[in-house]
């Protein structure tokens, strides 16, 4: 059977693909920063491995290790609500260094093998974010808005070889743990300006209401990306990404 590699695999999008893909008889190396077995079935199939994706030998050890891949997941990443005006440099760096540097840094170590096999599939997860303005994500949007840039004019550079290339673009997902994740990066709350922007925002984030992502439908964006070689170049996942990828086109 294939085997595919996720990253950031220990909640959300990265850990309701592994399942699936389990469920469906691949073979999974579900990565993460602190592994955590009991959150995916015991099966020979499976491999849980640690993996910073900031740490440029950390991915070299990762991927040597891994043996031969046919499908790369770059879906680890970190978000941040906080006004541009407000965002740290240290923010700004942290966001940048997991979203855009990391997935850099896993595609380009992937490639040289999938060149020389001339076969292999790399999906970036990025977000719906990137398609239209909205307040307190700016540096994150920023983040993953490079990620589109890069891998669409890397899925013309690498077609030649027989690799394929795509992003999928999952919209506002209450079910993950986004919000909690984003926390430690945010700030503003303590400027009686901007507070007002932040608690409504924090409490969309929290909505459940009107049309949602839900994990399974990035995890099945995915299969749909990995399996199927007429698949677009840009997918949106849940109900609300279609709504707006549609807007946006």
């Amino acid at each position: 059977m294939p085997t595919i590699l996720i990253t950031g695999c220990s909640s959300g999008y990265g850990l309701a693909a592994a399942r699936l893909f389990l469920d469906r008889g691949w073979n999974v190396l579900a990565t993460m920063r602190r592994p955590q077995p009991d959150l995916l079935p015991a099966l020979d199939r499976l491999r849980i491995l640690p993996l910073d994706v900031t740490d440029r030998d950390a991915i070299a050890t990762t991927i040597a290790n891994a043996g031969p891949i046919d499908v790369l997941v770059n879906n680890a990443g970190i978000g941040a609500g906080v006004p541009v005006e407000l965002t740290a440099r240290e923010t700004a760096l942290a966001l940048f260094e997991t979203n855009t540097l990391g997935t850099l840094a896993m595609t380009q170590a992937v490639l040289p093998a999938f060149r020389r096999r001339r076969g292999g599939v790399i999906i970036n997860v990025t977000s719906t974010v990137t398609l239209r303005p909205l307040p307190l994500v700016g540096v994150y949007s920023a983040s993953k808005a490079a990620v589109n840039a890069f891998t669409e004019s890397l899925a013309l550079e690498v077609a030649p070889f027989g690799v394929r290339v795509h992003l999928v673009l999952p919209g506002r997902s209450p079910e993950t743990r986004f919000g909690d994740n984003a926390r430690p990066y945010g700030g503003g709350l303590d400027d009686p300006e901007y507070a007002p922007m932040i608690e409504s925002f924090a409490a969309g984030v929290r909505d459940s209401s009107g049309p949602i992502t839900h994990p399974i439908d990035v995890a099945e964006a995915i299969w749909y990306a990995a399996t199927d070689p007429a698949a677009p170049r840009r997918i949106a996942a849940g109900a609300d990404a279609e709504e707006w990828m549609a807007a946006a086109e």
